[in-house]
């Protein structure tokens, strides 16, 4: 083995290893989303029943009042969200002694006061806006790393008890927080903010790119780790009260396991009877918007899946970005449809994906020479016999 083939196999091992520590953070994470997004679609949903859709502009302002409540419980979800990836993606490298530093410099960092301060320090300005999701991301594995370092060091006996607790803690904060804010909550403050206003300034053409990139993301891994960097972004936005890039990435999602499914109803002959089997469940799931249940399709046969699955959740996101398509949910799939602005065109944007992943699919595919159709006419032979 040649000293290349050592380092690009140290390299892959660490991209793999850096990929489960994200996959942690988003995994916790998820729940916070899970409840503040629908929290806080409820508040909006009765706040409409209750006043209108003008209500819906003062609900933080009503104090008291049902949808007021259920919007707190909804907002304090989606605040801490961002704290919690990068708390549990410290956790997972470095256990328990990471998990402070890694929430309370996630947490520092999306406060717009103090990296606006730091700003006017540096020299730099416009960083009000926090620095999201992709802040957490760079703080919780720089605290893991940090945090996992210091844990490593031989210490006398006597001080060991104190450094999961005290020492490891409070060393891995002193040292990166001056680092995570000044270096890098300012800069990627002011690129979010930057972000954020193109979002909410997108028309035409920028809508529809930046829907087909969200769609064609959700499904090229089906889950996996590009999946998550387009869902959580959309749901990063939700905060800024963004809500189209939701709906996109929702009804991508969805597209996946649906399109496959109906194609495997309609052309039998070109699927082995267990994937059969399988597009019973995956109807559900693509309905609840788990868009792992194209996995299985895509396992057995990545070229043509992939491409088909890419193909119809792409065309699903952009139109939903064109038609400005909103939802305030982070999750729930047909379950929320009726929190969108335009529940009618959330559906037909998922309809339209799945047929075209579908229509692609099984024209890409070829028959099986064991198929469900040929299983039912042995089975039916059999029969007659």
């Amino acid at each position: 083995m040649t000293k290349s083939d050592v380092i690009e196999g140290k390299l892959r091992s660490h991209l793999i290893s850096v990929k489960e520590h994200l996959m942690t953070g988003v995994s916790f994470m998820i729940p916070f989303v899970t409840i503040g997004g629908i929290f806080l679609a409820l508040g909006y949903a009765l706040s409409t029943f209750l006043g209108g859709t003008e209500a819906t502009k003062t609900i933080f302002d009503a104090t008291g009042r049902p949808d007021w409540f259920l919007a707190q419980i909804g907002t304090a979800g989606l605040t801490f969200m961002v704290p919690i990836l990068g708390a549990y993606i410290a956790y997972a490298i470095a256990d328990r002694p990471g998990l402070a530093p890694g929430f309370l410099l996630s947490y520092i960092i999306q406060q717009g006061t103090i990296l606006k301060a730091a700003g006017d320090v540096i020299g730099l300005q416009g960083g009000s806006a926090g620095a999201g999701y992709l802040g957490a991301l760079v703080a919780g594995l720089a605290a893991g790393y940090v945090a996992r370092w210091i844990k490593r060091r031989n210490v006398p006996d006597m001080i060991q008890p104190m450094m999961p607790v005290l020492i490891i803690p409070v060393a891995t904060m002193a040292i990166l927080s001056p680092i995570v804010i000044f270096v890098l909550g300012v800069p990627v403050a002011i690129a979010n903010a930057s972000l954020t206003s193109f979002l909410r300034g997108m028309q035409g053409s920028e809508a529809l790119l930046v829907g087909a990139i969200l769609g064609a993301m959700m499904a090229v891994d089906m889950g996996g780790p590009i999946n998550k960097v387009a869902y959580v972004f959309a749901v990063g936005l939700l905060t800024e009260q963004i809500y189209q890039p939701m709906a996109a990435v929702m009804i991508a999602g969805m597209i996946p396991p649906l399109g496959m499914a109906l194609s495997n109803f309609i052309s039998p002959q070109k699927y082995t009877v267990e994937m059969y089997e399988n597009a019973k469940s995956a109807i559900p799931l693509g309905l609840a918007f788990i868009t792992e249940g194209a996995i299985p399709y895509g396992a057995t046969d990545p070229l043509r899946v992939i491409p088909s699955i890419i193909a119809g959740s792409a065309v699903g996101g952009a139109a939903s970005m064109a038609l400005g398509i909103t939802m305030p949910a982070p999750h729930g799939g047909i379950f929320v449809f009726l929190l969108s602005n335009r529940p009618g065109l959330f559906l037909a944007c998922v309809a339209i994906g799945t047929i075209i992943t579908a229509t692609i699919a099984t024209l890409l595919k070829s028959d099986f020479e064991e198929t469900v159709a040929s299983v039912d006419t042995a089975t039916k032979s059999q029969t007659h016999d």
